[in-house]
């Protein structure tokens, strides 16, 4: 096939430099496109679409469309990645969760990074995510935020930012791995022979950061997958994840808390469950410790976590290291834990809760993004640039009323990278979420959820408003991407 002239404007082209001339790291995949016959590429990506549809892979919506259930929006142009800024971020990633660990221990605990006023103790009191039923405790191996996703984003001069983490129930997984298998499936012939690093063993790597962080003395441990159920928007990535991993997918109805531990009931009876990879909130865990009214969790579970008998996946409390206000603080939290700079830098970031800071984003809401600081999904979100008066002035009330809840950034040009869209290749911006394990050994998935904002212009990546998603190919270019490191050593207390 023929490639029509492809121009993206003002931004960095992750496949093509300003000239029009492919990447180093794109130059091979654009010379095997450039082989397809005429109208290939089209009927490939409605093959693709026909398999999703097929197979169920879907999401449901939330917001002004509540309730509706859509196929999983897929591209079938991957997005590539050379493996030596891989490797980079690789190392920048595993040093973040390090000192996230150790952070969130820390202030549970001993809260030295308080009394060294390296963060301040009241940024992390007001907190909504805070949770003071875990004050005192440590899960087993140190561990609290088990599995992590971690949000990039590349700005125009080519440079990797860090723009948010994700350390309580991040989702997309299963949309990473039924990428690269649809990519297999519709594009083999360009896929193969290209050393893309493999994905494929996530899976293994989950269970076994699950297995690795059971209570001490269980033996045999038995994970489950614990689900709100068929109603969430991530309930397909909920039943794929646990029929990956070969164990029970339960809701809090499943399980019960009986003679000091939790078990599973099963037409053999109780079976005991030692490590829960919980995927609702901690509001919901247990009605006897947070939400009463809760019928999604399971009463007196944390009665048996903070025993030690019991592991939650993530930690019940990691949800205050994913606060959008802390964020700003945590190439700080980096170098206090580990006397090192952060490797992936934070995109520079306005605390509300400052009175300085907090005029000069009221002064300049046209130029900024206005976040609040606990939403996720990309709701909430004001894009300064894109806005209205009307949404400007609404904005402003709400920082006023409640500083501590906004935060605020300068509006990034997230890197482009060539979509199909219709029978043209268009640059459509994306940002990027690496999968991070922590148990015994850290492992970072190489690659991740590329998402994709398939509006024309839109930055907002997010399915739930137009957003789709890319397999990511992380090349290995005749080197190795960097194996699990073993982590105790990150585990240490300060």
């Amino acid at each position: 096939m023929k490639l029509a002239p492809y121009q993206s404007r003002d931004v960095f082209d992750e496949m093509f430099a300003s000239d029009g001339r492919p990447r180093p790291s794109g130059a091979r995949f654009v010379e095997r496109l450039q082989t397809l016959s005429d109208g290939s590429l089209q009927q490939r990506q409605k093959a693709a679409e026909l398999s999703l549809q097929n197979m169920g892979i879907t999401f449901n919506v939330y917001g002004h469309e509540a309730g509706t259930e859509k196929v999983w929006p897929f591209d079938l142009l991957p997005r590539i990645i050379d493996s030596t800024e891989w490797s980079s971020v690789d190392n920048g990633l595993r040093q973040r969760i390090r000192a996230l660990n150790l952070f969130v221990d820390d202030i549970y605990n001993e809260r030295k990074i308080f009394k060294d006023q390296v963060v301040p103790e009241e940024l992390i009191c007001t907190s909504k995510t805070l949770r003071q039923q875990c004050a005192g405790f440590r899960p087993p191996q140190g561990v609290w935020c088990h599995i992590t996703g971690v949000d990039l984003i590349r700005d125009r001069d080519g440079q990797i930012y860090v723009l948010e983490d994700n350390l309580r129930c991040p989702s997309g997984v299963s949309y990473v791995l039924e990428n690269r298998e649809m990519m297999k499936r519709t594009f083999a012939h360009v896929f193969q022979g290209m050393s893309v690093a493999p994905i494929e063993d996530y899976s293994e790597q989950l269970l076994q950061t699950l297995l690795d962080c059971a209570p001490e003395g269980a033996t045999n441990p038995t994970a489950v997958v614990l689900t709100p159920g068929i109603y969430n928007s991530a309930y397909f990535e909920h039943t794929f994840l646990a029929q990956q991993m070969g164990v029970e997918l339960v809701q809090g109805s499943d399980l019960v808390v009986e003679d000091g531990y939790v078990h599973m009931q099963t037409t053999r009876g109780l079976r005991r469950v030692d490590v829960i990879y919980r995927r609702i909130d901690d509001d919901f865990l247990d009605p006897q410790c947070f939400r009463d009214d809760s019928t999604l969790g399971v009463d007196h579970l944390m009665d048996v976590y903070r025993a030690g008998r019991v592991t939650l996946a993530n930690a019940p409390g990691t949800g205050v290291a994913d606060d959008k206000a802390v964020y700003a603080y945590v190439p700080d939290i980096i170098k206090y834990y580990l006397g090192e700079d952060a490797i992936l830098p934070n995109v520079p970031t306005y605390l509300c809760s400052d009175e300085t800071q907090r005029q000069h984003v009221l002064s300049n809401l046209d130029k900024l993004v206005v976040k609040p600081t606990n939403e996720s999904g990309g709701y909430g979100i004001l894009m300064g640039p894109q806005s209205s008066q009307d949404e400007r002035d609404r904005c402003a009330a709400a920082i006023r009323d409640n500083p501590r809840e906004w935060i605020a950034q300068p509006m990034l040009k997230l890197s482009t990278v060539p979509t199909l869209v219709g029978d043209e290749l268009k640059p459509r911006h994306v940002d990027l979420r690496p999968f991070v394990l922590c148990g015994k050994d850290i492992y970072v998935m190489p690659g991740g959820l590329t998402r994709v904002a398939l509006r024309e212009g839109s930055m907002v990546v997010n399915s739930s408003q137009g957003g789709g998603s890319k397999d990511t190919w992380v090349l290995r270019n005749g080197g190795a991407v960097p194996a699990p490191h073993h982590a105790p050593a990150a585990m240490e207390r300060v």
